[in-house]
């Protein structure tokens, strides 16, 4: 066609003549294929399906936290306690369960500052993200094919698609739908790099919104090669000018890389997951998980929160692992074999590659060999395909190819609509894991774990014990039933448990300290003292530590280390009000009247609720002659205790030495309403 317009006949070579009627036959050809290209989206279809996606993923707003990661992240992280330069700072130069991701960290702390523990602004943000990162991948896919029926496809699929609820509906995985906003961002920004004849404004966007995503997860480091890909596929040639405009984009990709191998290495996540399984295997475990995410972007059934390494039977995987391979490479033949589409199916094949291949296990970490949350960027390859292919189907079958899409999202919405629910709890989402892997110990651990933290000890204690029964050789089972047994008071069971722990880890500083912490209970300080200085050894900064052995030390008549001990723990943690009770109360028996009352007036300035401290604090002004103070500590303690009938008595008979025979009569009345059998007797004696 470009040889005609351009006045050359195609049979014999020779010029062409009749120049006029071939600029009009050419003029035809465009409108006709104008015409057959049209694309008749409403500008509306866009909110449509922001609309749709919006209401089906309200059903998030109204979970809860989960016991998977939400726990660590949100309800115990440290780095939320202190909204300060300080402690934004501690974010960005600190890692934390085995991830460095300061962005992400950095929404937990403005949500936690404002809203506290309420789940609802966690969940919004994310669908928030989640809503806006269909925007993005719309604008994305609509530059890169010029078509806005790809970019409708492209977006439908990846703003309803199963796998996908994971990513949003789970407040842990902020990091997802975070980082990925921003690699959006800066995908888009290359394109219009491209477009705008290398202008570079736009490059620095994409550059400055990759950093934001490395930022916000790791995942990020793919980024580079997506967009090498893109200039190919958008017929950029390969010039010196393409590789080092890359520099910049794979410099950061290595540092960022490096910095997640030592911010795992920090929590020993990274470990082989797949030593046991010998070199065949391990072929076959990659070629497994690459089918997965395949077979499961086509029909997404039997999904789960996790997806176990498989266990070898005589040294074998299942024989759907084998399987794998052949299925790959049938998928393979089937895809070269078509012509007239190769260029979108290999850009989009690489593109999911390229994007899930950080998630390969290649480097091995968790437990897990494949998840769900790995394919909310990675499926944009597929979804391309797909876009692509439907936009471009004729005249003929595009109705039927349209009635069946919109079936397929009918399905996919309902699926995702149901599965949202999963996530409501821990209780919840690990009871639908056991359906889908009922031998799966970790699950009945999880679960376990999560009725212990809501207070169903009974429930925990089942699940312990059936986690057990599937695996007899994990310690940290055995350490939580153990803390089970202790909360119920059976203190024999709890060492027993915590025996088995220490014996299949005999580094377990957690086993150690509550071991130590039941001797103490016991009134066997030797053997207390003995597991604190195992956690010591172990962990030297252990603040807990220093302050139970200290107390322990106490019992046992040394005060002179347990004096240092309570030092210690104090220099380690200037925070600490009960170390500075304990040390007030050692100083107080000692005699030292004045050091005592530093230390709980220290104490109840960190904890002004420290009933402990001020039931102290009235002791010792009682023993010095300060009545008045007594009884304003003895008043406190009514305020953060007032259904205690011995504060009742204690402050009567201050008043009593005060001379208040009413007062002290009201207080012993109000006592013996409750039960206090001393105050009684006082009534008898003074207040006839």
């Amino acid at each position: 066609y470009y040889r005609k317009l351009i006045g050359i006949n195609l049979m014999s070579g020779k010029p062409n003549k009749n120049i006029s009627s071939i600029n009009s036959q050419s003029k035809n050809v465009k409108s006709l294929k104008k015409i057959e290209t049209a694309e008749n989206i409403p500008k509306w279809a866009l909110l449509a399906v922001l609309l749709l996606t919006a209401f089906i993923y309200s059903k998030a707003l109204y979970n809860g936290f989960t016991n998977f990661d939400d726990d660590y992240y949100i309800l115990k992280n440290p780095f939320l306690k202190d909204f300060n330069w300080q402690g934004i700072k501690a974010i960005f130069t600190s890692f934390y369960c085995g991830n460095y991701h300061p962005f992400t960290t950095l929404t937990y702390l403005f949500e936690y500052s404002w809203f506290g523990l309420n789940p609802l602004p966690y969940h919004l943000l994310n669908v928030l993200l989640h809503l806006l990162n269909t925007l993005l991948v719309f604008k994305f896919t609509e530059k890169l094919s010029s078509k806005k029926t790809t970019a409708l496809v492209v977006s439908l699929l990846f703003a309803l698609h199963p796998m996908h609820v994971e990513s949003v509906a789970w407040i842990s995985e902020r990091k997802d739908v975070l980082y990925a906003f921003f690699y959006l961002l800066s995908l888009f920004a290359y394109l219009r790099y491209l477009e705008s004849g290398y202008k570079a404004k736009q490059y620095m966007a994409a550059l400055m919104f990759f950093v934001a995503s490395l930022l916000s997860k790791s995942a990020a480091v793919t980024l580079p090669v997506i967009i090498f890909a893109i200039d190919i596929y958008k017929g950029r040639k390969i010039n010196t000018k393409l590789v080092l405009e890359k520099i910049p984009f794979f410099l950061l990709s290595l540092i960022f890389g490096i910095v997640t191998l030592l911010s795992q290495a920090t929590m020993g996540a990274i470990y082989n997951s797949m030593q046991s399984y010998g070199f065949i295997n391990k072929i076959f475990l990659f070629t497994s998980a690459v089918s997965f995410y395949i077979i499961k972007m086509i029909a997404p059934f039997n999904l789960s929160a996790m997806h176990y390494f498989p266990n070898l039977n005589n040294g074998a995987l299942p024989w759907q692992y084998y399987a794998s391979l052949p299925f790959l490479l049938i998928v393979t033949w089937l895809l070269l074999r078509i012509t007239s589409f190769r260029k979108e199916i290999i850009f989009g094949t690489i593109f999911f590659l390229i994007a899930i291949s950080v998630m390969l296990q290649i480097v091995s970490v968790g437990s897990a060999l494949v998840s769900e949350r790995y394919t909310y960027i990675s499926y944009i390859g597929f979804f391309y395909i797909a876009g692509q292919w439907i936009s471009g189907t004729g005249k003929k079958q595009r109705k039927i190819v349209i009635g069946l899409f919109s079936l397929y999202m009918i399905i996919f919405s309902v699926q995702t609509w149901n599965r949202i629910d999963v996530w409501k709890d821990g209780n919840v989402l690990f009871t639908d894991v056991i359906k889908k892997y009922p031998d799966a110990f970790h699950a009945y651990l999880m679960r376990g774990n999560y009725k212990h933290g809501t207070d169903d000890i009974e429930g925990a204690m089942e699940d312990y014990t059936k986690a057990i029964q599937l695996n007899p050789q994990y310690a940290d089972t055995y350490y939580n039933r153990g803390v089970g047994y202790d909360r119920v008071g059976n203190i024999k069971l709890a060492m027993q448990d915590y025996n088995k722990a220490i014996l299949l880890n005999p580094e377990y500083s957690d086993a150690y300290y509550n071991r130590g912490v039941a001797y103490d209970g016991l009134g066997d300080m030797k053997s207390a003292i003995s597991d604190y200085n195992k956690v010591i050894l172990l962990k030297p900064n252990s603040a807990d530590t220093y302050n139970n052995r200290g107390w322990a030390y106490y019992r046992s008549g040394d005060f002179k280390s347990a004096m240092l001990d309570y030092n210690k723990a104090i220099s380690l943690n200037p925070q600490f009000a009960e170390a500075f009770n304990n040390r007030g109360w050692a100083c107080y028996e000692a005699g030292d009247m004045k050091s005592a009352l530093l230390d709980y007036n220290k104490a109840i300035l960190l904890n002004p609720e420290f009933v402990l401290t001020y039931n102290n604090r009235a002791a010792l002004k009682t023993k010095i002659g300060d009545f008045k103070g007594a009884i304003e500590d003895l008043n406190c303690l009514l305020k953060l205790n007032p259904d205690d009938g011995g504060i009742y008595f204690n402050r009567g008979t201050l008043r009593l030495n005060m001379n208040d025979i009413s007062g002290a009569c009201d207080d012993w009345k109000n006592a013996a309403k409750m039960g206090n059998e001393a105050a009684a007797k006082m009534l008898t004696q003074y207040c006839r």
